[in-house]
């Protein structure tokens, strides 16, 4: 089942999951944060499983991307989405200065095309840096 999006009489399927997730990668890399934030859900929840942060609302969500130290870019090498419109999960390499780190997220969409989840995994564990425990819990 695929539904409308955004009431636009628009399918929603993978295609627009790939086009909604490029959107809001891009957005985050141009530090463009109001398109970023109009790709999130208001209730939107972030995970970072490896050091057990997790942010909730979109709020929160922009603020610690404004806020995340050093000048930090995002490629996107892969995306696969699921037929439903619903979920999609992405490779990607980030880089901050010289070194580069890869990175597979996992996005959750409602039926408006918003971003409702996004789980973030990265190469290994780490203890979170200090100066963003206003925006997170830790589980």
């Amino acid at each position: 089942m695929t539904e409308m999006a955004r009431g636009a009489g628009q399918k929603w399927g993978a295609a627009e999951v790939r086009a909604a997730v490029e959107a809001h990668l891009a957005a985050a890399d141009a530090r463009d944060w109001d398109a970023f934030a109009a790709t999130l859900a208001d209730d939107v929840v972030y995970d970072l499983p490896q050091s057990r942060e997790r942010i909730l609302g979109r709020e929160r969500y922009v603020r610690f991307n404004q806020e995340y130290p050093g000048d930090w870019h995002v490629r996107v090498e892969r995306i696969v989405a699921d037929g439903e419109g619903r979920q999609a999960a992405v490779r990607t390499v980030c880089t901050v200065g010289s070194e580069e780190m890869p990175a597979v997220h996992f996005f959750s969409f409602d039926a408006g095309g918003r971003i409702t989840e996004v789980t973030d995994f990265w190469p290994e564990p780490y203890e979170p840096p200090a100066g963003r425990e206003h925006l997170v819990e830790r589980y």
